[in-house]
């Protein structure tokens, strides 16, 4: 007998973020899966940062990294100074017995959607639980980083799925840059905030079930108020009816989202 249970929906934490930004924009990008011209600089960035991504992985797996690093000089500064940085993450000592995992995946049930998230880097003993994060970006600013979903979900789902206090897991975003050594901005976690960041999430995922259910009657998810001035900066403008002239602001005012990457910082 085949089952009749609907399908879990996976949400990243770059579905949390446009969920909070713009519900709109989360239609048009993920359900409607509208695209824009790719931005050639946008194209070598990512690149570059999945390039480093796989060889931190190589690196921590044991495995050789020295082609990487003579092929590409921008991979051999940034791992230099990382070595110089921080020498303990890149190189434990022997003796050494915390868990330790690249690309590190979780997920965690609320409601009728599976909350996924990957590590790039875990690093856990008997005491504490870390999260790390690489980033082949300009460093983004303490408080932006604290507010992105990013940050929230990741510690949010290895307390809910482990046995660790907040208090005992933290987060750390390291920042390489083509020149100089990498700068890092580490978040300790507590309880206040797991509590809060659950609230957040469950609102907004009881929010995300009544805009997909309206969806289906042809209803559009909602606008972000126009007072937030956001609109300007977004690739939908025109298609929101939210294009601003020199005299006025003209107008008044399911789908498979296992395919759907994260968003990057």
């Amino acid at each position: 007998m085949l089952s009749t249970s609907t399908p879990l929906l996976r949400l990243s934490q770059g579905h949390l973020n446009l969920l909070t930004v713009c519900p709109r924009k989360f239609q048009h990008t993920y359900l409607e899966q509208l695209t824009t011209p790719a931005d050639p600089d946008h194209e070598e960035r990512q690149t570059l940062g999945s390039r480093f991504h796989l060889l931190m992985q190589q690196q921590e797996m044991g495995l050789p990294i020295d082609n990487f690093l003579l092929a590409d000089d921008k991979l051999q500064s940034r791992m230099s100074g990382f070595a110089e940085a921080a020498p303990e993450i890149l190189a434990p000592g022997k003796d050494d017995q915390s868990f330790r995992e690249s690309e590190h995946y979780r997920t965690l049930q609320i409601q009728d959607y599976l909350l996924t998230v990957i590590y790039d880097l875990l690093i856990a003993d008997q005491q504490q639980a870390q999260i790390f994060d690489w980033k082949t970006s300009r460093p983004a600013r303490a408080k932006k980083l604290a507010e992105n979903w990013q940050t929230r979900l990741y510690l949010y789902v290895l307390a809910e799925t482990t046995t660790y206090l907040p208090e005992n897991i933290s987060m750390t975003y390291w920042f390489f840059q083509p020149k100089g050594n990498p700068q890092n901005v580490k978040f300790n976690y507590n309880s206040q905030q797991h509590e809060q960041t659950r609230q957040e999430i469950n609102q907004i995922l009881v929010n995300l079930t009544y805009w997909l259910q309206q969806y289906q009657q042809n209803q559009p998810f909602p606008q972000v108020p126009e007072s937030k001035q956001v609109c300007k900066f977004c690739q939908f403008v025109m298609r929101c009816d939210r294009l601003e002239t020199p005299d006025a602001t003209v107008g008044n005012h399911i789908p498979n989202l296992d395919i759907i990457q994260e968003v990057l910082l």
